[in-house]
């Protein structure tokens, strides 16, 4: 093979990686799926949540247990959340939520950088924001690009993209349930 046609094959391969890399799902996509997933219902109450932190090579760094709170006057809602890391380390993260007629959702909480836009559809929730994540005695401005599937009315799957310059450099794995 010449350099050129290395160079043409080489330059279509990356232009097909990067097609497909930036073709992510669009919520609307799970519109017909069940069971529904309410937000507000589901997140009212108590619940728990398990979960793993993987690397960007998807090697498992951290497990952890969230104890959960959540709250609601009208379709104004508070979200407690307690993090309890394998290593000992604690975090604790209060979200203030607002519920839109159209499903979508917005929302604030101390180390969250700006506005955290969602929308659920069918069984599935997503929304995206950026976080300070605290990382080896400072912190590290990251995205969350959210994912959570409802599985029975009581339990999901939430899985969580952690992206910085648009690379994945880690993912979270909970799964939430009423408890």
């Amino acid at each position: 093979m010449t350099i050129l046609n290395y160079a043409k094959v080489t330059f279509a391969a990356i232009c097909a990686l990067l097609l497909v890399s930036c073709s992510a799902p669009n919520v609307e996509h799970y519109n017909n799926t069940s069971p529904e997933f309410d937000f507000k219902t589901f997140f009212s109450g108590n619940l728990k949540a398990y979960g793993v932190v993987q690397d960007y090579k998807g090697e498992l760094t951290r497990k952890l247990v969230v104890d959960m709170h959540a709250s609601w006057e009208g379709n104004q809602g508070v979200i407690e959340e307690d993090f309890i890391y394998d290593d000992g380390e604690t975090q604790k993260r209060i979200w203030k939520v607002t519920l839109n007629d159209d499903k979508s959702l917005t929302g604030t909480a101390d180390d969250v950088l700006g506005t955290a836009k969602g929308k659920s559809d069918g069984s599935v929730f997503h929304w995206n924001y950026d976080v300070d994540l605290p990382y080896d005695g400072s912190t590290l401005t990251v995205n969350f690009d959210d994912w959570m599937y409802l599985v029975t009315q009581t339990r999901l799957i939430n899985r969580t993209s952690i992206v910085k310059f648009g690379i994945e450099v880690g993912e979270v794995t909970l799964v939430i349930e009423k408890i």
